[in-house]
């Protein structure tokens, strides 16, 4: 938990850093996975609140990821504490969709923003009508519930293309960057600024 705080700490400071550094240029956000433990914390909505006041990072720009897992352990609570980081104006990701307990009237219940479909069926994208039917259901439900969509795991151009045709206009994955230290996450921002 302490660990997970630091972290939360960390990515607001240097995502406003950047914002600042190339203002103007482009406006990005940041997306923090959440731990079941750091989910559970009763202090999490304080928690989050003193990273953003600290580092001056718009609530809006900030991105908490939590699992399928989390929303089927006490439901009430979860909305609950979802709907308090919502208050803070903070976004929310459902991470990996499709391989936990999918379901629409939790999806209708919870106040997600996002949902992140999961590489395992953006890798089989292309693979005949049955490789694009579960990307295409994720993101027609998520169209119905006005969330966006992102892909998880790009690593082919292929794969791009098959998404925009299903009407998926987000992704992330290694055709795009690597994991980047920081003086490399340097270089990338000002090459693109």
């Amino acid at each position: 938990v302490p660990l997970g705080a630091w972290v939360l700490r960390e990515a607001c400071r240097q995502v406003q850093e950047w914002r600042e550094k190339y203002a103007g240029k482009r406006d990005f956000s940041v997306t923090v996975n959440i731990s079941i433990r750091q989910f559970q914390q009763k202090e999490l909505v304080d928690v989050v609140s003193r990273a953003l006041l600290a580092s001056g990072l718009p609530a809006r720009c900030l991105i908490l990821e939590i699992t399928e897992s989390f929303m089927m352990q006490d439901t009430e609570a979860t909305i609950a504490k979802l709907d308090l980081l919502k208050d803070l104006g903070v976004r929310l990701a459902i991470d990996d969709f499709g391989t936990g307990y999918s379901s629409l009237s939790y999806l209708q219940r919870f106040p997600i923003d996002i949902l992140k479909i999961d590489k395992s069926f953006i890798d089989k994208l292309g693979q005949g009508s049955e490789g694009n039917a579960v990307a295409k259901a994720i993101i027609m439900m998520g169209d119905s519930l006005n969330l966006k969509t992102i892909a998880e795991g790009i690593e082919q151009p292929e794969q791009i293309g098959e998404l925009k045709s299903l009407g998926c206009g987000a992704g992330q994955g290694y055709h795009f960057a690597r994991p980047l230290v920081h003086d490399d996450m340097e270089d990338f921002l000002s090459e693109r600024a």
